[in-house]
């Protein structure tokens, strides 16, 4: 057993479901996943459909519903319960869906850089004024309109390297439906549960800023800021299993 597992067993070992952001898959915390395993804890790391080792599945009809169905179907099959769900990013979208619909399964979300719908919102609609328009114009030029271009490695601000180059090989282009279809919650993001937000801001990506402000006004959230890059899970796994570990 690895070092500190003995003592993450039984009470205090947690069950975590991960979610990945845009263009990623559930590869993109192998070591987070592995880090807190050996502290005993249970990791799931879906992929959403369309992207990873399912982006054969790519297609135009693949909605944010589909993404939150794909994580709302790990708690079923695995039965899972007191949960502490985690989205990075556009994993957000998904986190908030699964909430509202799982809400007695969950014991803590925890949004990481990511973004935050209410009810009616699309992924376009929560981001910069702008975005969405440039976003759509690249899509429908390299995307044949059904996937957002995986952006060059400059969009992506962690240091060039091994852990970089393992990165930008496996992402995959992002199904353009789930950025255009509204998310339908039943009660306020987040469902009242315990909620932290933790912004990165070393840079502080534009394209969330819109999502820390509102979480920075949710009443009774936890708002914490870390001066890391958005995809720090990468460079500096050992972050981001300190700070989960230290969550719920």
């Amino acid at each position: 057993m690895a070092p500190g597992a003995a003592q993450a067993q039984g009470a205090a070992s947690k069950t975590y479901v991960l979610v990945h952001g845009a263009y990623g898959g559930g590869w993109i915390w192998r070591d987070v996943a592995a880090g807190l395993r050996g502290r005993g804890h249970r990791v799931f790391t879906p992929t959403q459909t369309g992207l990873g080792e399912r982006s054969h599945l790519l297609s135009r009809q693949i909605t944010v519903d589909t993404h939150i169905d794909d994580v709302a179907s790990v708690f079923a099959f695995e039965d899972l319960r007191d949960v502490v769900l985690v989205g990075h990013s556009y994993g957000g979208m998904a986190v908030t869906g699964v909430a509202d619909r799982l809400t007695d399964r969950i014991r803590h979300v925890v949004y990481l850089d990511a973004l935050i719908p209410e009810t009616g919102d699309t992924a376009f609609t929560i981001l910069p004024a702008g975005m969405a328009d440039a976003r759509r114009k690249v899509a429908l030029e390299q995307g044949a309109g059904v996937a957002l271009p995986v952006p060059g490695p400059e969009a992506f601000p962690i240091p060039a390297g091994p852990a970089k180059d393992w990165f930008m090989q496996r992402l995959r282009p992002h199904p353009i439906g789930t950025y255009e279809s509204p998310v339908r919650l039943s009660k306020p993001a987040g469902a009242g549960l315990p909620v932290t937000y933790v912004a990165y801001t070393n840079p502080a990506l534009a394209a969330i800023e819109p999502s820390r402000q509102r979480a920075r006004a949710k009443s009774g959230w936890t708002y914490r800021e870390l001066a890391v890059p958005h995809d720090v899970e990468v460079p500096h796994p050992e972050t981001v299993v300190e700070l989960l570990a230290g969550i719920g």
